[in-house]
Order: structure tokens, then sequence, then C-alpha cells
């Protein structure tokens, strides 16, 4: 499968270089302060920002891993794109955007200090801190595992290589230049990587020809779940569960490295309307990945069932040349780029003023935190480079994604849930709960490796963790919410629901994001009809 690239593909890729650093050094020296580095100051429109939104999530992760899952799981993967994403993102713009742009806070684990105390707030943000890198090398490890397997470069080099290039534009410009970036690295992505889709249905003839190629559980999102050869193996009511209302929920709407986009909008407004607008292409791209996993299947089952990450190299060494090659794989480059510099940029933020400003060194000059900013940069982007390293012992890049992000991110869900509905919850009984959400979903990891659970695979057993987790948390913190002294509701003001203004949207109804809401919630609708 190695590929030799033309003097063509080299300037692509040296161009697109060129343009990263650029936008890194041009804002340089706008980086006055800790909060023009780490907060971008909130002067993006929500055009900007929806598709940042978008871009962060669209990692390399994203990309080689939906194009495993769709080789691996078929059309189920798509119940990422939509039941565990659609909902819950317009959830965040409709409700809990407001309670993170409202209070002003600098991050989501700030929310938990002053919804609940510094026990939840210590507890979110140094895992948080732990799943940033650990997403950050996945990027990487995505990065070089096709570099390695079309170009021939050693793995160390092309993490060394791609991760200078992130530093580099990160530390010079922020969050500003890694906003900036996203916005043109979608575009980047999208034209680098389509192709492939429409090569690869003309050469299997078309929908119906690769349709005729899979097996009919491979081509349909909800019909057969958990029936006869149903690659996924889980119930319908599983997956809507622990995708649409647990892991989904946890991840879009209280992931910081998402969250921080919606920040960064000039006002509420914007801040409401940018998880909404990114709903838009986050329902269109399994055209994309899973489409592309399908059709590697379909065209070469052999050396994609040995190893589903090579689903992706596999199409691009196959349908791309001269040029094209290059262009592909300044879109990889762009997807790895986009993944990591939104980990990093949210990993720096979570340390700077959740930990290092909150917990260590207070009351410093500003220019203090911007430096400690920059130098947490730095690290975390060498110890994401070193847990790249973790995924070569994982057959599917995203079985291990969803495994972190699980353990890490969707147990806490329910304490914010019912921290920002609920008046009720005390402090303690949200640090509990966030403690049993975590010690259920690890439980249930640890039951599966010991083959005390079985499931039908490893995605099987994520979604089911997702589920324990959840029911843990819940019942934790709603009994204890019981048996503790309720907090004061003068501290709850602006923090819930029943105690927060509602907005007050003078723009006409076709410009607010309830109507935003609404044509993206039909066209979700339709979707999953279509393809049931």
């Amino acid at each position: 499968m190695l590929m030799k690239l033309g003097p063509f593909d080299f300037a692509i890729i040296i161009s697109y270089f060129a343009l990263v650093l650029g936008v890194g050094f041009w804002l340089k020296d706008k980086m006055k302060t800790s909060s023009d580095f780490l907060l971008s100051k909130r002067n993006f429109s929500h055009w900007i920002t929806g598709i940042a939104f978008m871009s962060a999530n669209l990692g390399a992760l994203e990309v080689m891993g939906h194009t495993a899952n769709g080789a691996k799981y078929g059309m189920r993967t798509a119940h990422w794109y939509w039941i565990g994403a659609i909902p819950s993102m317009v959830f965040l713009g409709l409700f809990m955007v407001r309670y993170y742009y409202s209070n002003g806070v600098r991050s989501v684990p700030e929310y938990l200090r002053l919804r609940y105390d510094h026990r939840a707030h210590i507890l979110n943000a140094f895992s948080f801190a732990v799943i940033t890198v650990l997403m950050s090398g996945i990027d990487m490890f995505a990065f070089a595992v096709v570099f390695q397997s079309m170009l021939g470069w050693h793995f160390t080099t092309s993490v060394i290589l791609a991760s200078g290039v992130v530093l580099l534009f990160v530390f010079w410009g922020g969050l500003s230049s890694s906003i900036y970036n996203e916005f043109l690295q979608f575009f980047l992505i999208v034209v680098g990587f389509l192709p492939l889709t429409f090569i690869g249905l003309h050469e299997v003839g078309g929908w119906h020809g690769l349709v005729a190629r899979l097996p009919d559980q491979f081509v349909h999102t909800w019909k057969g779940m958990a029936g006869p050869g149903d690659p996924l193996g889980v119930p319908w009511w599983v997956m809507v569960m622990g995708i649409g209302l647990t892991a989904g929920p946890a991840y879009w709407c209280t992931d910081f490295l998402l969250v921080q986009r919606a920040l960064a909008a000039r006002n509420l407004d914007s801040a409401r309307k940018t998880p909404i607008v990114a709903a838009v292409p986050k329902m269109l791209f399994p055209a994309i990945v899973v489409v592309q996993g399908m059709l590697a299947l379909a065209i070469a089952p052999a050396i994609v069932k040995g190893n589903y990450n090579l689903a992706l190299p596999m199409l691009m060494g196959r349908y791309y040349h001269t040029g094209m090659l290059g262009l592909g794989l300044t879109a990889l480059l762009a997807s790895f780029m986009s993944g990591m510099a939104g980990n990093i940029t949210a990993f720096n933020t979570v340390f700077t003023y959740d930990i290092y400003q909150t917990y260590f060194i207070k009351n410093r000059p500003d220019h203090h935190y911007l430096a400690v900013g920059r130098i947490a940069t730095v690290a975390g982007t060498v110890i994401a480079c070193t847990s790249s390293y973790i995924v070569l012992y994982f057959n599917n890049l995203m079985d291990y994604m969803q495994l972190i992000s699980i353990l890490f991110i969707s147990p806490f869900f329910i304490v914010f849930l019912l921290g920002m509905f609920w008046k009720r919850p005390s402090a303690t009984a949200g640090f509990f709960g966030m403690v049993a959400g975590l010690s259920g979903a690890t439980l249930e990891y640890i039951l599966y490796r010991l083959g005390v659970l079985k499931f039908a695979s490893p995605m099987a057993a994520n979604i089911w963790m997702a589920v324990w987790g959840f029911a843990a948390g819940l019942a934790v913190t709603v009994a204890l919410s019981f048996v503790t002294k309720p907090p004061d509701e003068e501290k709850l003001k602006g923090l819930v629901y029943s105690g927060a203004a509602q907005p007050k949207d003078p723009t006409p109804w076709y410009q607010t994001p309830e109507f935003y809401a609404v044509v993206v919630v039909v066209f979700f609708v339709a979707l999953n009809i279509a393809f049931f």
C-alpha cells in the first residue's frame, strides 16, 4: 500500500503547513493577556464557532475511527452521528449553554465549583485533563499510522512532525488560532475526503450496488438491532439509553473541548446557536466516514477485516494518486490538527484556571498565568505524544476512544443535569454521585474484561458501560439529595433552570436558536426514517 508523493503533493502539504502556522504567527502579538490566549475574548460569530465546534469534534479519530466503525458495524455507526449527537447538540444550544455563558464561567468544570463545591470541581477538572491528552494521543496515532502504512514514514517521526506544528500555532495564537484554523480545516477535510465516497460508489455501482454487496444488517440503522447477524449486538433501547440519553449528552453538553467553542461566541445568542449550527454538518458527515467504511469492507474485505483501522488508508491508496494523494493526506493532517489543537487548548485552559490558579498559585499578575498557559500547552503536547503509543494495543480506534470518553465523561453528566434543573442536590450529593457514576462504569468494564459479562462487541460493552455509570450516578445523587442539607437558594441564583432569567431575544423568530433547532430536528427525524 506504499505510495510515493510527487512534487505537487509535497507542494499541497507544505502550503497547508504554511497556512496554519501563518495564522498562529499573525495572532502572536495579539495575545497580551491570559484571557486573550485561553478564552479568545468572546468575539466570534456563531457561524465561525459553529464550524469550529464541529471541526474540534472532527479529529483524525473521527475520520479514521468512524470509517473503521463503518467497516465493522455498517450503518449502525450512524447512531453516533444522529441519536448520539443531534438531540444533545440541540439541548446544549437551547438550555445548557445559557448557564455556562451567563455565569461567565471560563470552563465547564468551573460551573461545578459554583453549583456544588471544590470536590466536584477537582474531580471533573483532573479527569478532563487526563482525557484531553489521551484524546490528543489518538489523533497523533491516527495520523502516524496512515503515514506509516501509505508512505513508509516512521511512527515516531510522524508524531513529532505533526505535533510540532500544532504546538507552534497554539503556542503563538492560543484559542483564537485554534478556532480560525478549525474553521479552515473543516472545509479542507470535506474537500479532501468526499471524493472517496463518489469514486467508491461509482466502482460498486452506486448505493444500491453497495447495499447488494453487504449483509442486510449493515445497511440499516435501527432495523434488526440485537437480531441474528447484528454486527453491533445491542437492542435499540440500550442504544437510546446508552448513547442517546447518557454518553451522547455527556460528551456534547459537558465536554469542555466543545463547549469552549460556544463560550468564545460574541454574545449569548451566538453561543446558543453554535452547537445547533454544528449539528447540520454533523448529520451529513456519515456520507463521508460511514459510507467509506462500508465501501472498504465491500471492496477489500480481506484487508479490512484484518485491521479495521486500515479502511481509510486502503481507500486512499486505491483511488488517490499524484495531486489527489497530496490533497487527501492534507485533509488527514487537517483532521489531526483540528482534533489535537482542540484538546490542547481545552487542556491548557483547565490546567491554568481550574487547577493551577484555583488550588496552587493564586493572586499573581495576569502575565504569570499567560506564561503558565503557554507552559501547559507545551507539557500537554509532550504528554499527548507519549499517550499515542497506548492506542497500539487496540485494533479499532473508536472502541478505544469510546472507552475513555464513556469512562471519564459520561458518569458525570447526570450530576450536571440534576444540578441545572433541580435545586435539591447538595454539594455532597453531587460529588458522591460523580464518584458513584465513575465507579459503576469502571465496575462494568472490569467485569467485562474478566469475562464475567459477555457482549457481542467491544462497542456494545462501551454502550452498556454508559448505562451502568448513568444508573449509579443517578441513584446516589438522588438518594443523597434527600438526606443532606439542600444548598442555599441565593447561591443557586442563575445556576439552575427555575432561578435563571429567560433570555430576551429581540431578533425575528426565524433567526432565533429555537427556529434553528426546529429545522435541525426535522432533518434528524427524516434521516432516521430514510435509513431505518
